[in-house]
């Protein structure tokens, strides 16, 4: 392979573009070091509202140039999280309904209880934030009842009690950037806002989406790389969809990479007919190439289950996602995985960060290298523990 188009779609990020191509310049000139091959990148500019870069390497005395475009909608993310405290609490209990009313909660627990314990944590901490905060206003009325009885006293207590409470909750609220309360719940708020189908907003941008890249199809491209991480993984699965309903002749090879996905997360939703129907025609789909990486000791994905199969809409003649594991425990060096396995975010990112010791799965050399998706895992098993028994409680297509 000589020149490669990628279209990356991150998750629920609310961290403008830029950001990828800072990480992916850090470890890939870092993971091209440990794996002894050359990688450079420069900024470009897409011309068409996304972010991107161009990426050149040479692995094996094969020269390859990439393209690399984001494909962006963290202004979404960023307005779907403008709320205020109060606004949250309601929205959490809204969020919590939809889960358990559908049976889809129930059904995601016996999936994969990582992400559910993941899901657990906001609604956790915002009640004890909830409870200290009460428990430091109703301290404080007390206090001021004491000092100043009467009527005037009680009015006083009361304000003042329920200021305190307040602003303990608005502390926590600034000091969410290290705890991710705030952040999850909207991430799982997000997915249910329409009990599964994707908002119009979202729409239209999977539409500009796929508009871009169906432009990049003709090129002389020898592969276009849609990449979906995270809940990304869901967009790309419909964007790719969409254009395979309507591929140009001379379109150069498709192939679709997701990673770290949490597409149960939508799919097992009463409303996501959309997403299960695309589900099906990708996964029997002979023209198009689709590898699913995921990792069990990301406790923020659906690690190993193949999307298809436990949503309950895999055909009889289901080819596709080749379910395959990042083997963190065994890419990265024994104490740097002692380190990290707790740090929860940081593993649900490592899909695009450098590995010590890469296996079969190298984010730069897919993205990058000579070798494309299709020939790369070509003739290749899926994961042993991969999960294929069909659990969603909605089956629906239509």
């Amino acid at each position: 392979m000589r020149r490669r188009r990628v279209f990356y779609i991150p998750g629920y990020d609310p961290f403008p573009p830029r950001r990828y191509r800072e990480m992916y310049r850090r470890d890939g000139t870092l993971q091209a070091r440990i794996s002894g091959y050359a990688l450079d990148l420069a900024a470009r500019q897409t011309g068409t509202g996304g972010y991107g870069w161009s990426v050149n390497t040479d692995i094996g005395g094969q020269r390859t140039e990439t393209h690399v475009t984001v494909l962006v909608w963290s202004d979404l993310v960023q307005a779907s999280m403008r709320r205020g405290v109060l606004a949250t609490y309601v929205l959490m209990l809204r969020t919590l309904w939809i889960f358990a009313s559908t049976g889809a909660l129930w059904a995601l627990f016996r999936l994969r209880r990582g992400p559910m314990l993941a899901g657990a944590w906001p609604v956790a901490m915002l009640t004890g934030q909830l409870v200290l905060a009460l428990l430091a206003g109703w301290g404080l009325g007390m206090t001021v009842a004491w000092a100043v009885p009467g009527g005037p006293g009680t009015v006083l207590a009361l304000a003042s009690g329920a200021g305190l409470a307040f602003a303990v909750l608005r502390l926590f609220r600034r000091w969410d950037a290290r705890l991710y309360v705030y952040y999850l719940l909207y991430d799982f708020a997000h997915t249910a806002a329409h009990r599964g189908a994707y908002g119009a907003e979202l729409t239209a941008r999977l539409s500009d989406f796929t508009r871009q890249v169906r432009a990049a199809l003709p090129t002389d491209a020898d592969e276009v790389l849609v990449i979906g991480h995270s809940s990304g993984a869901a967009l790309a699965v419909s964007m790719v969809a969409q254009l395979r309903q309507d591929m140009p002749a001379d379109a150069a090879p498709l192939a679709l990479l997701t990673l770290g996905e949490a597409i149960p997360m939508q799919a097992f939703l009463p409303d996501a007919t959309r997403l299960r129907r695309d589900l099906r025609a990708l996964s029997r789909d002979p023209g198009l190439t689709w590898v699913d990486v995921t990792a069990p000791g990301d406790g923020c994905c659906f690690g190993l289950c193949d999307p298809v199969a436990v949503s309950g809409v895999a055909p009889p003649d289901q080819r596709w996602p080749l379910v395959l594991s990042a083997a963190f425990s065994q890419s990265l060096k024994p104490e740097t995985w002692r380190r990290m396995r707790r740090q929860f975010f940081r593993l649900h990112f490592q899909y695009l960060w450098a590995f010590d010791a890469p296996r079969d799965y190298d984010y730069f050399q897919i993205t990058a290298g000579p070798r494309s998706l299709a020939s790369r895992y070509k003739g290749r098993k899926p994961s042993p523990s991969r999960i294929t028994r069909a659990l969603s409680p909605h089956r629906g297509l239509k």
